[in-house]
């Protein structure tokens, strides 16, 4: 069984953005882990591994227009079938 159900990936188009608050405000503020926050102060990519994936898209939107969503059950995938 894993710890952090819930593969979580998406962009934020937004201005100003820093790659160093959004990892530092995720990694405070919400449980998980293998984040990535990579990108510029226009696009920031995010990859986390999470039980409440809805806390990231939520935080994220706060900060701009979220797309290419993408929450993924690695649970279900390890068992074989479809996240």
């Amino acid at each position: 069984m894993l710890e952090y159900k819930f593969d979580t990936q998406l962009l934020i188009d937004g201005h100003n953005l820093s790659e160093d608050e959004i990892n530092e405000y995720i990694t405070k503020n919400m449980d998980g882990d293998c984040l990535l926050a990579v990108g510029d102060e226009e696009t920031i990519k995010i990859h986390f591994h999470t039980n409440t994936p809805w806390k990231v898209l939520e935080y994220c939107s706060s900060l701009g227009e979220i797309y290419d969503i993408v929450v993924e059950n690695m649970e279900r995938q390890s068992n074989g079938l479809l996240g």
